[in-house]
């Protein structure tokens, strides 16, 4: 039988962790299989401070996107943001042997694996290393070196660095919830991945993903990643404004912001109010829309100068540089009324909301298509290129394993004389660390069933 390529995409968030399964169609589109979705509680501003809750997180959403495709997941590849991704511009050169032969894929590689061991800080590591433009023998602007001669192999690099610990943590989270980590992205490329076209980044867009606990920044031109930056304020912090603001909540707060929330303040009347119920039997509270859209606007205003400010250091205000597709917003805050037009106010360039249904099958569900979704739809588009076989059919046979063959008492106990030898000290091993909390595996297990058989046949 031919093997499925099947994708897994998890995107670990401020505010929700998302696994997603999908594979391409006979179209060249992503088909959603199924996706699980859970409340993140042991991640803040994108970097995880809770392990145990955020393996529970990842476990919760795993186990219902399985459920609802019929698939067990193995792998898969996560996205990593937070306050401490920082991105450098660096270039690098490769003096080739033997000039008279033509530039391979190896030869890129090599350059990109000595770009891979430049020193960074203490405690930093390199997430990505994105080649943008070649030279060869000083002729610039070549992108695509392949197949061409030449001596001296140089390239300008987009290199995005992360804090080690922070990458590690994810890792062990991911390892603890009995998956493999098969590739690490960064969120806003997941996501500009998910929603713009090779148009737009050809003529230079800036796409802006406003999440729960970050808003990340990707800056694209001539076809190639010029930008990225993360800003740690994001759809939380306009939540905590109206929970203080307006003496309420958070869970109503939230509520507020996402039915009657507006970046616009000038859009609601003076005479429009929203009654809250009070907690425990106390009398309701009566908000204003006007100074609820004040609250949110002063707020989304902060956020988005931050990220104008990084398309300013990119060097928007150059022509060679323009950006001439403007802005794309997407991330839950993008469906905040009003953010738009807000933003075209305070940068004045052309915007638009962007959303992940254009790579979707034409049968995907309403939900999925929405910018929530983006940046778990950019990872699977992105295990989709790695060609990773994330996940296999859960077929009846896989559970039939777990049913006990009958055999003689003799044949048993031979068995059980080959396996135990090696598998006893790591039983042991593993009740005495908290290890034991994670599912041991099917091998374990039925070596525990055969000794229990014996004991009982004893």
């Amino acid at each position: 039988m031919e093997k499925e390529n099947i994708a897994v995409g998890l995107d670990i968030g401020t505010t929700k962790i998302v696994a997603m399964i999908g594979k391409k169609n006979e179209y060249g589109k992503l088909e959603i299989l199924g996706v699980g979705k859970s409340k993140s509680l042991g991640v803040a501003r994108g970097v995880v401070n809770n392990i145990t809750q955020t393996i529970q997180s990842i476990q919760l959403a795993v186990n219902e996107a399985e459920a609802n495709s019929g698939y067990k997941i193995n792998d898969v590849v996560v996205g990593i943001a937070g306050q401490h991704i920082r991105s450098i511009q660096h270039t690098d050169y490769v003096i080739r042997n033997n000039p008279e032969e033509v530039i391979s894929g190896r030869d890129i590689q090599l350059l990109i694996d000595q770009v891979n061991k430049l020193a960074m800080l203490p405690g930093e590591e390199i997430i990505h290393v994105l080649p943008q433009e070649f030279k060869i023998d000083g002729q610039s602007e070549i992108k695509e070196p392949i197949g061409m001669y030449g001596g001296r192999l140089e390239a300008s690099f987009h290199v995005v660095v992360g804090q080690a610990a922070s990458i590690r943590n994810v890792g062990r989270c991911i390892q603890s919830s009995d998956i493999e980590l098969s590739g690490l992205t960064l969120e806003p490329l997941a996501s500009a991945e998910a929603v713009l076209s090779q148009e737009e980044k050809e003529a230079g867009v800036a796409l802006i993903d406003i999440g729960g606990g970050t808003t990340d920044l990707a800056i694209f031109k001539d076809g190639i990643i010029r930008h990225t930056a993360v800003v740690p304020f994001g759809g939380n912090v306009i939540t905590d404004d109206i929970k203080e603001g307006c003496s309420i909540i958070e869970k109503q707060a939230e509520l507020l912001k996402t039915k009657f929330g507006s970046a616009w303040p000038g859009e609601n009347k003076d005479n429009e109010i929203v009654s809250i119920p009070g907690l425990r039997g106390r009398d309701p509270k009566e908000i204003s829309l006007k100074n609820l859209s004040k609250i949110i606007h002063a707020r989304v205003v902060e956020i988005i100068e931050q990220v104008f400010t990084e398309i300013k250091a990119y060097g928007h205000e150059d022509p060679r540089k323009k950006l001439i597709a403007g802005i794309v917003l997407t991330g839950g805050g993008s469906q905040l009324k009003h953010i738009k037009q807000l933003v075209e106010y305070i940068t004045g360039m052309d915007t638009r909301i962007g959303y992940p249904n254009e790579h979707l099958a034409g049968n995907s569900s309403e939900e999925i298509s929405s910018p929530l979704f983006a940046t778990a739809v950019g990872l699977v588009m992105n295990s989709i290129e790695n060609n990773s076989n994330s996940a296999y059919k859960i077929e009846l046979k896989e559970v039939e394993k777990d049913t006990p063959k009958v055999v003689s008492q003799p044949e048993i106990q031979e068995k059980i004389e080959d396996v135990s030898d090696v598998f006893e000290e790591e039983i042991n091993l593993e009740t005495e660390t908290t290890e034991n909390k994670i599912k041991r595996s099917f091998f374990d297990r039925y070596v525990e069933k055969i000794k229990d058989f014996l004991d009982n046949a004893e």
